[in-house]
């Protein structure tokens, strides 16, 4: 979910120019939310906050009722209700956001065979060798906003360009029930005015560094020497940011998966509440999961981690990668991410990370960036190695001694390609 609130939106007619352009982005509105409202209709109307009633809790999504009030996701539910007092929280109901979310990708691939999911509420799609069946890429998409309305009964934004960047950030900006086209022809136009915290892939670390050199939107980018951005975000990011600012990205609508995963996941013999070391363990995990994919010649699309707690309830969390990646540290890091999610603070019995939507690495080609070399670097002469000495020679410093009086692990299990 973006923090936008949807004032300052910016939409286009169906009958808006579109050439050149081939790619779709379609952003459920407020997905979880709307989900709700779907189910309930006195919520319409209501500013909403999907977590869990306590203080711990975190906010998974808002409505844009609640939005405006400066409510978004990740931020503790106690704060979001101090922001927003006259909030409706409701527990979500994972199980029921992955039905709806079958039901609107369905959609999706009625009009084209090419649809590439990002999570349950949002994905690519390319149009280009549609148009004699459905027409234009612009009126393609305002069927498909169309049909969602009536068949699922939610709303969805869609940005409709020539890249997957520039579709992305349109989709976002036209938000909410709102459909932004950008042809080929308008792109830096377009990008030019944008803040830097605008494009897909910047956080707000690098957005901070780069505005903290004068350098605050994507025009801005476009007249700053090589030199300057490097010593802002360094020399990978800089030069992603640099073609994405004129409009470079080659990135294809990629549809095939190998349904494969890797994963590993350890059995306590001792309930573990320590977060920090239980991060730890995840990073942990996702190295020797790495390890397992770069033997294979595989990378990972999506990162998936099972919590399982002392009551033995167990949780599933998962992320789709902006790109495939078998660096343990990239694996790493979304796990942690993942985990951070979880509101539950209680012993933990049982964790594990899989690494899922295998690929032959490479698959997709060179990137238009590589934020992970250094890392690849890194992790590759970790392989050599372990190839030399032996696995148990070789691991990260902060794993020294794990599990010294803090229950190590039982039954470590290592699950393989199934």
């Amino acid at each position: 979910m973006g923090h936008g609130d949807g004032r300052g939106r910016l939409t286009s007619s169906a009958d808006a120019d579109d050439t050149g352009t081939r790619i779709l982005h379609v952003d459920m509105d407020a997905f979880y939310a709307a989900v709700e409202i779907l189910d309930d209709r006195s919520l319409a109307g209501l500013p909403l906050i999907i977590g869990a009633p306590d203080g711990r809790s975190v906010v998974s999504s808002a409505s844009y009722e609640a939005r405006r009030y400066g409510v978004h996701a990740a931020m503790p539910v106690a704060q979001a209700l101090r922001l927003c007092p006259t909030a409706r929280v409701v527990v979500p109901h994972f199980s029921r956001y992955q039905p709806v979310s079958r039901q609107v990708m369905a959609i999706f691939e009625s009009f084209t065979p090419l649809v590439e999911p990002l999570s349950v509420d949002e994905a690519f799609l390319d149009v280009q060798g549609v148009r004699r069946l459905w027409g234009s890429p612009a009126q393609i998409a305002a069927m498909i906003r169309r049909r969602v309305a009536d068949e699922v009964g939610i709303t969805c934004s869609v940005g409709v360009a020539a890249t997957k960047h520039v579709a992305k950030m349109a989709s976002t900006m036209a938000k909410p029930d709102g459909m932004l086209v950008v042809a080929a022809a308008d792109t830096l136009e377009f990008l030019g005015p944008r803040p830097v915290r605008a494009m897909w892939g910047v956080g707000p670390k690098a957005a901070e560094a780069l505005e903290g050199r004068g350098i605050r939107t994507i025009g801005d980018i476009r007249s700053s020497s090589l030199q300057v951005l490097e010593r802002a975000v360094g020399p990978a990011l800089s030069a992603r940011l640099t073609q994405l600012a004129r409009g470079e990205d080659p990135r294809a609508v990629e549809t095939e998966r190998v349904e494969k995963s890797i994963g590993h996941e350890e059995t306590f013999d001792e309930d573990i509440r320590d977060r920090s070391f239980l991060r730890a363990e995840l990073l942990r995990l996702a190295d020797r999961v790495a390890a397992r994919l770069r033997r294979a010649e595989w990378e990972a699309a999506t990162v998936s981690i099972k919590v399982r707690f002392d009551d033995f309830r167990t949780v599933n969390r998962s992320q789709t990668l902006s790109e495939p990646s078998a660096v343990g540290q990239r694996l790493g890091e979304a796990a942690q991410g993942l985990f951070d999610q979880i509101d539950r603070r209680d012993p933990v019995r049982l964790i594990g990370v899989r690494a899922e939507n295998l690929r032959p690495a490479g698959a997709g080609g060179l990137g238009l960036w590589d934020d992970d070399a250094d890392w690849r670097r890194v992790e590759g002469a970790v392989d050599e190695a372990v190839a030399r000495f032996g696995t148990a020679t070789i691991g990260r410093a902060r794993h020294i001694g794990r599990g010294e009086g803090r229950g190590a692990p039982q039954h470590p299990k290592a699950h393989g390609v199934d």
